[in-house]
């Protein structure tokens, strides 16, 4: 073949393709389109041949040239006939692997190492679930484990996620701040996952330390502690002081934790597709978008600037009296190292010495406290911890407490806070109807909501868990509330779900400090200095004025909009104008269900005009064998299939997940 034959061959292609991904109106992917575009040329030729043949005329030249217009038709009456097979074997490619379930055919040839690790880490992976008993749920041949050995099931989880790995146990983690998503069984054993690790090397962790700085480590440090205070499989924490004499801690990321967790976390994204893919209870959790939210956080995680100003905002609105947050040296931070004060003291959870130094009145304050500027928090700074379990609580000698590992921080704005603030007093005041109207609010009125039942379900749940009833507090409330608004069809968003999340975990870290505390009984001792502080002069005031500037523009409408609506009830001008399909997703749902309709009608009437032609058997002949009409009906033949195919695509489109 010369070169002119190859660029008019390359351009056939191009242009067939091109017409391929326009006549079915949906993005198939390049590489299948122009393979099939080569194969409908290597065919139709031959197509062409054997259709001139068979009509009956004279396959000569001087009858060519002399009346070609017959033969041209013909021709390419089969060209487009071998097209139309070509958009066949598209559409059922299309719907048994569609575009984007195969690696692109550069990465066939360029990343075979890459998927060589990832097999293996895939088959490692998968034996840890067939080991722990979990194989079933990767085929789809359970849908969701029966009652009575769902507890198992969560004990396997957490045991697999454990040995899968540092960026499956932080998924886990992940999964166990979520009771709106999966069980309280298993959010309770997932809790107990850990990323405890061997120490690394004191060398290779003062090299990290030196690349994050950008020079010597003697250079800003007098001295380091080479024996990490804790070690975890993606940081350590070393004790240090600087050149001036001031303690600092240091949160070091270990070499290659980036690399590792990027190379999991693809696993579990690609994972996490397949299975919402292929199983029922994968498609119900929403595995996906849970994986591809867990990714983006995990890598803010790993960003220790997040981290810094995650601490910074809390500092800004925490009231240090009651509770500290560590002071931070930006200058000497990076994305791989937060430098921050230290703080004297031990977790509450290992502080049982230090608490028994105490008296029951010393650490019902000392709860209380904690209590206070947690709510003080949410309710009136908008800016709080959400992860307040008992490791990031320290507890001082002297009765200080201080906050640590701010990776997780939650933000509500205005609304939400004086919504759940509304919602708390309610629980106080056992107001079901209150509680009832302040969660429609928080979390907005999903449809058919059964208000009424909705209403005696968080009744009887404030009842069971009021203080003196039962025996248990108040706020393990708000981690049964989870079932109950979802069962009726709420959606948490985020912010909402940290927000029970740090109330649920702060009544265990209080009733670690005095056992005797119950969060909203405590809540309400605090309640009068939050409402001083929310209700301040100056507070109020600025409240007030913001919300009378918004109101201004409709203050100043009213008049004109009332006088106008009376002019239209006095000549009888009134009307009212309803939009059934105002929504853009109802509009979109609209627009392609007529679409659909529209094509499939088409597509009928083609097919059946064109068997009408086909099989008369009156009109004038084409060629000796070819009557004229059985040529226009394969062509309105050909037209309706086409139209049957974009019809078809477009439904399985629409039905994808």
């Amino acid at each position: 073949m010369d070169l002119l034959g190859l660029i008019m061959l390359v351009l056939f292609t191009v242009v067939i393709s091109a017409l391929a991904r326009r006549t079915l109106g949906v993005p198939i992917g390049w590489p299948r389109t122009i393979l099939v575009a080569l194969t409908v040329l290597t065919f139709a030729y031959g197509a062409a041949m054997v259709v001139v043949r068979a009509s009956g005329l004279p396959f000569a030249v001087e009858a060519i040239q002399r009346s070609p217009a017959p033969y041209m038709l013909l021709a390419a009456l089969a060209a487009v006939w071998v097209f139309l097979f070509g958009l066949i074997v598209l559409v059922l490619l299309e719907l048994f692997l569609p575009t984007g379930t195969l690696p692109p055919a550069l990465s066939l040839v360029t990343g075979w190492k890459a998927r060589r690790r990832r097999a293996r880490r895939y088959a490692r992976i998968t034996a840890i679930a067939v080991k722990h008993g979990l194989g079933g749920y990767l085929r789809g041949r359970r849908r969701t484990a029966p009652a009575q050995g769902m507890a198992k099931t969560a004990r396997s989880l957490t045991a697999a996620l454990n040995e899968a790995g540092v960026a499956f146990i932080k998924f886990g983690q992940m999964l166990s701040t979520r009771p709106d998503l999966v069980p309280e069984v298993f959010t309770r054993e997932l809790s107990a996952l850990q990323t405890r690790a061997d120490p690394e090397p004191w060398p290779r962790i003062e090299r990290a330390v030196a690349q994050a700085l950008g020079r010597p480590v003697g250079e800003v440090f007098a001295s380091v502690d080479p024996e990490p205070l804790a070690a975890a499989s993606v940081a350590q924490v070393h004790a240090a002081e600087l050149r001036d004499g001031t303690r600092v801690v240091l949160k070091v990321q270990r070499p290659g934790a980036q690399r590792q967790v990027e190379a999991d976390t693809d696993i579990l994204l690609r994972l996490g597709r397949r299975l919402e893919r292929s199983t029922a209870w994968g498609a119900a959790l929403g595995v996906h978008r849970l994986t591809e939210g867990f990714a983006a956080s995990l890598e803010e995680e790993l960003d220790y600037r997040v981290e810094l100003d995650n601490m910074r905002s809390v500092a800004a609105e925490v009231d240090g009296d009651r509770v500290r947050v560590p002071g931070v040296f930006p200058e000497y931070s990076s994305r791989t190292l937060l430098v921050m004060e230290r703080v004297e003291g031990v977790p509450v959870g290992d502080a049982g010495q230090v608490l028994a130094a105490f008296t029951g009145a010393e650490r019902r304050e000392i709860a209380e406290r904690l209590v206070g500027e947690v709510l003080r928090q949410i309710s009136v700074s908008g800016v709080f911890h959400a992860d307040l379990h008992m490791g990031n609580i320290l507890l001082a000698p002297g009765g200080g407490l201080a906050m640590l590992d701010f990776g997780s921080v939650g933000r509500l704005d205005s609304g939400a806070r004086t919504t759940l603030g509304l919602l708390l007093a309610a629980v106080d005041r056992d107001d079901a109807i209150g509680a009832t109207d302040a969660l429609v609010d928080l979390l907005g009125r999903p449809g058919g909501l059964d208000e009424r039942r909705l209403e005696r379900e968080v009744g009887q749940l404030m009842l069971r868990y009021r203080p003196g009833v039962g025996g248990r507090g108040s706020a393990e409330m708000f981690a049964e509330l989870f079932p109950v608004v979802l069962g009726h069809g709420f959606s948490v968003p985020p912010q909402i779900a940290a927000a029970f999340r740090a109330l649920t975990a702060l009544q265990g870290t209080a009733a670690a400090i005095s056992p005797d505390l119950d969060l909203i009984q405590a809540a309400r001792e605090q309640g009068r200095l939050l409402a001083d502080e929310a209700m301040s002069g100056p507070a109020l005031r600025e409240s007030l004025e913001a919300r009378l500037m918004s109101l201004l523009p409709t203050l100043q409408r009213l008049p004109r909009r009332v006088d106008r609506i009376t002019e239209d009830l006095e000549e009888g001008r009134f009307t009212v104008t309803v939009r059934p399909f105002a929504d853009p997703e109802g509009q979109r749902f609209l627009t392609g269900l007529v679409r659909q309709v529209v094509l499939a009608a088409m597509a009928a009437t083609a097919v059946l005009g064109s068997i009408l032609l086909i099989t008369g058997d009156q009109g004038p002949m084409m060629a000796p064998n070819v009557p004229l009409y059985t040529f226009v009906g394969g062509v309105l033949l050909f037209v309706g299939c086409v139209l049957a195919l974009r019809a078809l695509v477009l439904v399985f489109r629409d039905d994808r997940p």
